[in-house]
């Protein structure tokens, strides 16, 4: 997996997100979105639904036009058609036509894609033992999510842009594919940017985090730096309030249960010494924010994107 040093420079931005905005009549889908992503990053794009993840990705897949802002990939509009050979979108409903065999399938990216690497996609698919003479309505959905990856890395895009497309797996299948995904994106240092409600399969395979809700940024950054930011604290709340100390910090989410309160915070200082200090999981400060989507948004360095916005 790709780890970023520093701050990248302008050219090694897979993704530049200034202020976009997606208005529809009913409201807002995605407001003020503001963010960048390091090239060579697996980022998990998580949020509730409703929270703008589509929408994100159907501006980057050109099938959205914003109604503000400016979004660039590789620092190239998005609205350029010279972005098009350079990301693959791949999707939960994996749209492929039934009635192809696997074989004409990879022929059909073939005759759509410049730069396609059939011997990329062939062993993609044969390394899943999935035969190249059979219909693609006859497959597993485990073999069609494969063969929906050979198409999406066939085209040896630099960004691979996913919306939910191990939802409908079983377990294994979700190992099994989740598994090529990181060989593959690893091996040709593909950008991934990877929507998805599975908590454990976001702390698995990624190493950069975008979460949404509401339509705007929550948590945009290297993981390793976001998760580190807060503290986990458990004290006694005597009266079933939380105590006045956590005024001071920036408090995510704070739950109390009888004489005790548990929070999730970004301490500004010393903590009392009555409480109980632990490191959060990943999991943990992804629900946490889930569950608050008022609280005050966090930015890593690494994907700041103007003077103002807090760092951990």
């Amino acid at each position: 997996m790709s780890t970023a040093t520093g701050t990248p420079g302008a050219g090694e931005w897979a993704v530049r997100a200034d202020g976009i905005g997606k208005r529809y009549r009913r409201g807002w889908a995605l407001r003020d979105c503001s963010f960048r992503l390091p090239a060579g990053r697996i980022c998990g794009l998580v949020g509730p639904n409703g929270a703008g993840k589509s929408t994100l990705l159907g501006l980057m897949t050109r099938q959205l036009q914003p109604t503000e802002g400016d979004l660039r990939l590789f620092g190239t509009p998005v609205d350029d058609p010279a972005v098009m050979p350079r990301f693959a979108f791949l999707g939960q409903d994996k749209p492929l036509f039934k009635r192809f065999t696997v074989a004409e399938t990879l022929r059909m990216g073939g005759e759509l894609n410049p730069g396609w690497d059939m011997a990329a996609a062939e062993r993609i698919v044969r390394s899943g033992g999935v035969p190249l003479d059979a219909r693609v309505g006859t497959l597993s959905g485990g073999q069609r999510t494969r063969v929906g990856f050979a198409l999406a890395f066939g085209k040896r895009p630099d960004l691979l842009l996913l919306d939910e497309p191990m939802a409908d797996l079983d377990p294994l299948a979700r190992d099994e594919m989740g598994t090529l995904l990181m060989a593959e994106a690893v091996e040709r240092g593909t950008t991934v940017l990877m929507s998805s409600h599975q908590l454990t399969e976001v702390e698995d395979m990624c190493d950069y985090l975008l979460v949404l809700s509401d339509g705007r940024v929550r948590l945009a950054g290297s993981a390793d730096e976001l998760v580190p930011a807060h503290t986990l604290v458990t004290g006694l709340a005597p009266d079933g309030t939380p105590p006045p100390e956590l005024a001071a910090h920036s408090v995510v989410e704070v739950r109390t249960e009888g004489r005790q309160f548990q929070a999730l915070i970004r301490a500004s200082g010393p903590l009392p010494d009555a409480w109980s200090v632990d490191r959060p999981s990943l999991e943990e400060v992804l629900l946490a924010h889930l569950r608050s989507p008022d609280a005050p948004a966090l930015y890593a360095p690494d994907a700041r994107t103007a003077e103002g916005i807090t760092t951990p």
